[in-house]
């Protein structure tokens, strides 16, 4: 289990399991913080640390539930989770009031109910449901594999950049470094996500290619458009807002012009509709080098593409995270 969300600007929130052990993580950026509040579990008192701002090695004694590092101005606390299964739930409370100037910052997890973001959206998620879905009742019809198309126009307007994640994840290097990815991020462009390591964009697009035999369209990389794979994705929110372009994308009209375009009909979700606009108007993605989505699954190599695939699923570098799609083992360390 692993998720990391950036709370605002220097704060950042998450869980990871360390050293066979499931821990929160606050990461606190060109922050002092005044005030941290920690309830290891269910039922034990909170502990208050005050002095932590001025006397950390002080502070970080008073408490064996905290662990807390300080590394040039950037402070990184971890907080024991009770394992699955024990105890309560909410096992554990994290509050931590960072002071920024003379301004309070309160970060704090925020949970969302699917049901009511999908009414907020119903016209988009309904056009990418019929297009991109395989039908009513199939795994990838689910409202939630739509919402990250649209989702600067339902996060808070001080949220500008998320990371989204799948579960079939293992994390070689720590998340916070995709971060810097959006200081890559070429003008224009509004999402950051790695391409496709199967050709089943090839398998796909079969039409359009047939009928434009000099297309790049479902091509191999590194001259070819592959498509994408939406298992780690980087959503620039303030981008997406600003973008005429990308909103107008959206429209259920202009989705149904694409698909009528390119002969498409997918069943992977959202990452059908980036691959499809991708396609179209490339300029809107920044596209993750393969090492922060080595996906693993060899499906395609096994059914009617074993003379192209390679092309497709060659990765080289050290990889940053592996992607277990299709049910795929992940490497041990």
């Amino acid at each position: 289990m692993a998720w990391r969300t950036q709370l605002c600007p220097d704060v950042e929130l998450g869980a990871q399991r360390a050293d066979g052990r499931r821990q929160m993580e606050l990461v606190l950026r060109n922050v002092v913080p005044a005030r941290l509040a920690l309830s290891p579990a269910a039922g034990t008192p909170a502990v208050w640390l005050d002095t932590l701002a001025t006397e950390p090695a002080r502070g970080l004694s008073y408490s064996a539930w905290l662990a807390a590092r300080a590394s040039g101005r950037e402070w990184v606390f971890r907080v024991p989770l009770q394992e699955e299964g024990r105890g309560e739930s909410a096992a554990t409370v994290l509050q931590q009031y960072p002071t920024v100037g003379s301004a309070i910052v309160v970060p704090g997890v925020i949970v969302h109910d699917v049901n009511e973001l999908t009414e907020k959206l119903f016209p988009i998620v309904e056009a990418m449901q019929k297009h991109f879905s395989a039908g009513s009742g199939t795994y990838y019809s689910d409202a939630i594999f739509f919402l990250s198309v649209a989702m600067h126009r339902i996060m808070p307007k001080e949220i500008t950049q998320i990371i989204q994640v799948d579960l079939d994840l293992k994390y070689k290097t720590n998340i916070r470094d995709l971060f810097d990815e959006f200081n890559n991020f070429p003008e224009g462009a509004v999402i950051g996500i790695a391409r496709e390591m199967q050709p089943v964009y090839r398998h796909t697009f079969w039409q359009y290619r047939r009928e434009n035999p000099q297309t790049k369209v479902g091509d191999p990389p590194p001259d070819g458009l592959p498509g994408f794979n939406s298992g780690v994705l980087l959503l620039n929110l303030e981008a997406m807002r600003q973008s005429k372009l990308y909103n107008q994308l959206l429209e259920p009209t202009m989705v149904q012009k694409l698909t009528e375009k390119y002969h498409f009909k997918g069943h992977l979700g959202d990452q059908d509709f980036f691959t499809m606009v991708g396609m179209e108007h490339p300029e809107l993605f920044h596209v993750l080098d393969c090492t922060w989505n080595r996906q693993l699954c060899t499906w395609w190599r096994d059914h009617g593409y074993s003379d192209v695939f390679d092309q497709y699923f060659q990765c080289d570098g050290e990889v940053k995270i592996y992607h277990g799609n299709c049910n795929t083992p992940i490497p041990e360390d």
